[in-house]
């Protein structure tokens, strides 16, 4: 007899600190998710920010490319910008819209030739995209900027 009541006096004073732990294990759990959900928005925000900047670079380079192969020098610069909007159009973006910016320079003389630079900017921080965290100003870049050359003869 006398075991099975201490069994039981055992048994009501694990409940009783199982009781206590849940509310701990609640307090730690609300102070400790507001950390995390930054820590996982902040990732996916700066993931998306460097997708962006990746098609960025991606459409530069395809917009000198078909600067460079375009034999017509007055056709050029038309060229180049329809390679950035095909380029561009995976992420909804075009030349002079959306805050895009894109230039493509005049021939200059370069070694024994002649380069086009192609330069694309964008007011990154205006993007609807951007989740509007505490620290999203400070981490993500205010503009994205990429420029590609290539020779064209």
């Amino acid at each position: 007899m006398r075991v099975i009541s201490r069994a039981l006096r055992v048994l009501a004073a694990r409940r009783r600190v199982d009781r206590q732990d849940r509310g701990a294990a609640a307090l730690e759990f609300a102070l400790i998710v507001p950390l995390l959900l930054l820590l996982v928005f902040g990732m996916i925000s700066f993931g998306m920010m460097l997708s962006f900047r990746q098609t960025l670079s991606q459409a530069a380079t395809e917009g000198a490319r078909a600067a460079a192969v375009e034999l017509d020098p007055a056709e050029r610069e038309a060229e180049a910008l329809a390679a950035v909007n095909d380029a561009m159009a995976a992420v909804d973006r075009e030349c002079g819209a959306g805050g895009l910016v894109c230039d493509v320079g005049a021939a200059v003389a370069c070694g024994t030739g002649e380069c086009i630079t192609v330069t694309l900017s964008y007011a990154y921080q205006d993007n609807p995209m951007v989740v509007s965290a505490p620290l999203a100003d400070q981490l993500l870049p205010e503009q994205l900027e990429y420029s590609a050359t290539v020779r064209v003869s």
